[in-house]
């Protein structure tokens, strides 16, 4: 009879776990970044997650590209995020900043409901800078 009541509630227990392990946190959405001075919409495209500029606190053009035939373009509607799966709540893939003109390898990865950090590295991964995003409202 014991016996029975633990697997009964082992059973119980992992019933009750499962859902919650199952939901994954969704990136997708607007989100302003770490200063607060861009908004920037992920949204699926092909097999991947793509960041696009929605808004900048001061709108302009992508000046610092490095292809000069690029630095004409507005930040609004730029795609500075490129991710794929890389695991539970984790993407990794490109990520421009158009405030030096530099793509970096980079990670994406949840950290709750409404917050995200996104890391560029250099010197293949050995240097790597986080920011904390959070979900616009």
């Amino acid at each position: 009879m014991r016996m029975r009541a633990a697997l009964l509630g082992l059973v119980f227990a992992a019933a009750i776990a499962a859902p919650a392990a199952a939901q994954r946190l969704s990136p997708a959405g607007t989100w302003l970044s770490q200063s607060g001075e861009t908004r920037v919409r992920i949204a699926p495209c092909g097999g991947q997650l793509c960041g696009t500029i929605t808004w900048v606190k001061s709108a302009g053009k992508d000046v610092h590209n490095p292809d000069p035939a690029q630095r004409g373009r507005d930040l609004v509607g730029l795609r500075m995020i490129a991710m794929s799966p890389a695991g539970a709540d984790q993407w990794r893939g490109t990520l421009y900043n158009y405030t030096n003109g530099q793509t970096y390898n980079g990670t994406m990865k949840m950290t709750g409901q409404n917050t995200m950090e996104l890391a560029g590295c250099v010197a293949g991964g050995l240097f790597c800078r986080a920011q904390t995003w959070t979900r616009a409202q």
